[in-house]
């Protein structure tokens, strides 16, 4: 299992920032080889993904959310194994800090290769820089769900 980890500092409130990222069905939007995210309900997303020609579906789970702080889930189906966290940080009145952690465990031959060759890694680190385009572009959330999950 690889771990990814990147930081973005964007100009808009914690409460943006945080608001925008739950709004899963967005990150199309943003995230490089995501053609569509479904929310099932609260904790559950439906995922399609085409990357490098190969289109993969699976499904996650919102472990953990506490508004404005940080956001864990992890795969619950599919060929895709992965969890990560995202964390929103206040740095002023106007810019977040927004770091993700992910583990991800690449699952066929193209994935492992992409790993080793840091694909992954770079994947993130551009998603991160266009999520900051995209929000600082909007200057306000598309939408928000401020409910708090706990893990267990």
């Amino acid at each position: 299992m690889s771990t990814v980890k990147e930081a973005v500092e964007v100009e808009v409130p914690v409460h943006t920032a945080y608001n925008q990222w739950t709004q899963f069905e967005e990150f199309p939007n943003f995230m490089e080889g995501v053609e569509e995210i479904t929310q099932l309900d609260a904790r559950h997303n439906h995922w399609t993904t085409k990357i490098g020609g190969v289109r993969r579906e699976f499904d996650t789970e919102i472990v953990d959310q506490f508004p404005d702080e940080r956001i864990t889930w992890r795969t619950t189906s599919g060929d895709v194994q992965q969890k990560g966290t995202v964390r929103f940080q206040r740095v002023d009145d106007g810019h977040t800090r927004v770091e993700l952690v992910m583990d991800v465990e690449p699952g066929g031959v193209a994935e492992k290769a992409a790993d080793m060759l840091g694909t992954i890694d770079r994947r993130v680190k551009g998603d991160m820089r266009r999520f900051k385009e995209y929000i600082e572009r909007r200057e306000d959330e598309s939408g928000s769900w401020r409910g708090r999950i706990t893990p267990g």
